[in-house]
C-alpha cells in the first residue's frame, strides 16, 4: 500500500519547483568540487544577484535556454561533450532534483544506469542471479541475447520525448523550461538528440526508454531483462525464443521511438562461450575482466603513479574487480603500489 502511494505522488505546481530555496539547494549541490571553475567562480562572484535574476526570468517566461561548449574526451571511447552554460547547469539541477524521484519509483527494478542505489556492480551482481537460476546453478545451457541501441543520445526525438513528459507533467509552465531545455540542442538533425553533458539527458534517456522497458516487460513477457543505458541483455534456456525477439524489438524501437539496434552489435551466444557485459567477460562461475578494460586500467595506474591520485584508483579499481575472478589482477597491483 505504502509502494503504491509512492508511485502516485504529484509532481510539485511551478512555483514548489522553482522556489527561492530550491534554487539555491541546486546551485550548492551543482558547485560541489567546481567552485575553482573559472565559469562558477565568476557565477559566484555575484551569487545572490545571478540566482535571483534567474529565479525572476523562470517565473516569468523570460527563461530561454543557452547555447553549448564543445570538447570530446575518450571514456574509453571518443565522445562529444556539449556543456551548457553554468545559469542552465543550475535549471537542470533544479529539475533534475524534483523529476528524479518522482519518475524513477515508475522505473522496472532491472534498469540501472544513472539511478540511486543501481549502477554497473548491481547489473553485475543481477546477471550473475539471473544466470544461476535460469541454468538451475550452471546445469543446464543457457543463452543470452545482447543488443545496443544505436547512436542513443543522438536520436533521441524531442516531439517523442516531450509527448512522453507531458503524459505525467500536466503543468505547462514546467514543460516550457524543459521545452527550452530539450530544444536547446540538436546533433546533427533538427528535433533530434540530447546532449551527453546536461545532467537531465541521463534522466531524459531512461524516461524515454522506459517505454521500452514497459514493452519488454509487459508486451513480450521477457522475465530475465537487464538495461544499462543504451545497452540490453535477455537471459533465456531457450534459443529460439531469444532468436524471435530480435525483429519484434527493432520494430519497436524503430516505430516507437525512432531508434535503431546496432547491427553490429546483436549477440546471440550460449553462456558457455563468453559473454561480453559491462566491462567483463562472463562464463558460468567466474568472470574475467575485457582486456580492454585491464589494459586501461594499469594505464592510468602507471599515469598517476607518481601523484595523489594514485590511492584513490587503488580503490576504485578494488572494487571493481571484486565482482569478478581478479586475484592475480589485484596481486599484479599492489606489486605496482608496492614499488611506487
Amino acid at each position: 500500500m505504502q509502494g503504491q502511494k509512492e508511485k502516485n505522488k504529484k509532481l510539485p505546481s511551478f512555483e514548489e519547483i522553482f522556489s527561492r530555496e530550491n534554487v539555491f539547494l541546486a546551485w550548492h549541490n551543482f558547485a560541489r568540487g567546481k567552485k575553482y571553475k573559472e565559469d562558477v567562480a565568476e557565477f559566484a562572484v555575484d551569487l545572490v544577484h545571478n540566482l535571483s535574476s534567474l529565479r525572476n526570468d523562470l517565473i516569468s517566461g523570460k527563461y530561454s535556454h543557452g547555447g553549448y561548449r564543445h570538447f570530446k574526451i575518450s571514456d574509453p571511447k571518443p565522445r562529444d561533450i556539449h556543456k551548457a552554460e553554468v545559469r542552465d547547469r543550475v535549471v537542470h539541477h533544479v529539475l533534475y532534483n524534483t523529476l528524479y524521484p518522482y519518475f524513477d519509483r515508475k522505473f522496472i527494478f532491472d534498469s540501472y544506469s544513472c539511478r540511486r542505489n543501481k549502477g554497473t556492480h548491481k547489473a553485475l551482481k543481477r546477471f550473475q542471479e539471473f544466470t544461476r537460476k535460469e541454468s538451475g546453478i550452471y546445469r543446464k545451457r543457457i543463452w543470452i541475447l545482447k543488443c545496443d541501441i544505436k547512436k542513443c543520445f543522438a536520436s533521441v526525438d524531442h516531439q517523442i520525448l516531450k509527448s512522453i513528459l507531458r503524459r505525467e507533467i500536466t503543468c505547462e509552465k514546467t514543460m516550457a523550461i524543459i521545452d527550452s531545455i530539450i530544444d536547446s540542442f540538436y546533433s546533427g538533425e533538427a528535433g533530434l538528440g540530447i546532449p551527453l553533458g546536461n545532467l537531465t539527458s541521463q534522466l531524459f534517456v531512461n524516461i524515454y526508454l522506459h517505454e521500452f522497458d514497459q514493452y519488454m516487460k509487459r508486451k513480450l513477457k521477457v522475465k530475465k531483462y537487464i538495461r544499462y543505458a543504451d545497452d540490453f541483455v535477455i537471459i533465456s534456456d531457450n534459443r529460439d525464443f531469444l532468436l524471435s525477439l530480435i525483429p519484434q524489438i527493432g520494430e519497436f524501437l524503430k516505430k516507437r521511438l525512432h531508434f535503431e539496434l546496432h547491427d553490429k552489435k546483436i549477440s546471440l551466444k550460449a553462456f558457455s562461450a563468453g559473454i561480453d557485459f559491462l566491462g567483463w567477460v562472463h562464463f558460468p562461475r567466474y568472470s574475467v575482466l575485457r582486456t580492454v578494460t585491464k589494459k586501461r586500467m594499469f594505464r592510468n595506474l602507471k599515469n598517476s603513479r607518481n601523484n595523489s591520485a594514485f590511492p584513490s584508483h587503488l580503490d576504485s579499481y578494488f572494487g571493481l574487480l571484486k565482482y569478478g575472478n581478479a586475484w592475480y589482477l589485484e596481486t599484479e597491483i599492489m606489486a605496482l603500489y608496492d614499488n611506487k
